[in-house]
């Protein structure tokens, strides 16, 4: 089973200009021996390479190479080569890391950079890939809770989704209706149990006129292929009076 991941450093940051990096899948679980690929679009940025770390638990990211379109070939951090780790390109933008017969020490999370020479600025990726190698993964447990009947007295109220795994990492995503909410959702990173299992909270802000018309939330956490899902409405869970 996989060992304790690290939390992304906190210094991550992303530049507010025009260029937005973004990195895909957000979570990657895999067996040992398999091929992992990770795909990064470098936004607006055409000239400047792709450039990927890794973080390990309890250490620092630690550089495992660069790509560019137009370079002949990959640049290699100390510790990381060719077959294992390679990269190529899709376009000038579109770029992708691949990592072959993955092993436990392969799990961490992986992230992605750029330098937007017009903005003169390093761009980080935002979305964090978490790949996992283990032999079995279990999907998460989840419980949803209403709002409270003290919110719902004003206009704006929360639901609440605990998500207990047993890996540091997952994809929170919630659903109105059945269709994905893009805004108001607040998610923790994974907390340490007393049983060595990790939570994840995650907040839905809503409107308190949506709760009493009675929508279907739907809370759906993702851990690699494993996935778990949980429902509530007013009907089925009314709050306290």
């Amino acid at each position: 089973m996989l060992g304790t991941l690290c939390s992304l450093i906190a210094a991550l940051t992303c530049v507010s200009g025009v260029t937005v990096v973004t990195q895909k899948p957000p979570v990657v679980a895999l067996r040992k021996g398999e091929t992992v690929t990770m795909d990064c679009n470098l936004g607006t940025v055409t000239n400047s390479p792709a450039i990927w770390y890794k973080q390990i638990p309890g250490g620092a990211p630690q550089f495992v190479l660069r790509f560019q379109h137009d370079w002949s070939s990959v640049v290699y951090g100390s510790g990381f080569s060719s077959p294992k780790f390679t990269s190529n390109h899709q376009s000038t933008s579109d770029y992708r890391l691949i990592i072959k017969n993955v092993e436990e020490g392969d799990s961490a999370v992986y992230y992605c950079q750029t330098w937007d020479r017009s903005a003169q600025e390093d761009v980080h990726v935002i979305n964090v890939v978490h790949v996992f190698s283990g032999s079995s993964l279990s999907p998460p447990v989840l419980t949803v809770f209403p709002p409270s009947s003290a919110e719902l007295q004003s206009n704006k109220a929360s639901l609440v989704c605990l998500s207990s795994q047993s890996v540091p990492f997952a994809d929170v995503t919630w659903l109105v209706g059945g269709s994905p909410v893009s805004s108001g959702i607040s998610t923790s990173t994974a907390v340490q149990q007393p049983d060595h299992t990790f939570q994840i909270s995650s907040y839905l802000a809503i409107q308190t006129s949506d709760w009493n018309m009675d929508k279907l939330y739907t809370c759906k956490v993702s851990l690699g292929s494993q996935t778990s899902q949980k429902n509530i409405n007013k009907s089925d869970c009314p709050t306290e009076e």
